[in-house]
């Protein structure tokens, strides 16, 4: 059964360019963070953890941006809704809310228990 994933395609995209806007403003930030470090000590290790959030939220940004991408690559290719482990369908409510999501609830589940 052939599905029209045309909305969750421009919805895709749309969380794409916002992720993108968002990773830009964290990497100016970044960028900037190396100015004016502060000479107290508690002003140097609060800089730091900005630093280190700043970072983490970057790398979090670049993670869910390939997902997207990955994701409208499978609409594009025709096999969105079809999990990546097993190869069977997806279902329908689990993509309406992780529009990204690579596996079927089954498998991703037993990939979340491995990780533990």
């Amino acid at each position: 059964m052939t599905t029209n994933y045309d909305e969750v395609r421009h919805n895709l995209i749309t969380m794409l360019e916002e992720l993108d806007e968002r990773l830009t403003t964290i990497t100016h930030d970044v960028c900037h963070a190396d100015e004016d470090v502060e000479k107290d000590s508690e002003e140097q290790a609060t800089q730091n953890e900005n630093n280190e959030v700043q970072d983490f939220l970057g790398n979090s940004a670049r993670i869910e941006i390939a997902a997207i991408k990955q994701a409208i690559a499978r609409i594009d290719a025709g096999d969105y809704d079809v999990c990546q482990t097993c190869g069977e369908a997806i279902n329908p409510e689990r993509l309406k809310a992780v529009p990204y999501s690579l596996q079927c609830i089954k498998c991703a589940s037993l990939t979340q228990s491995i990780k533990v």
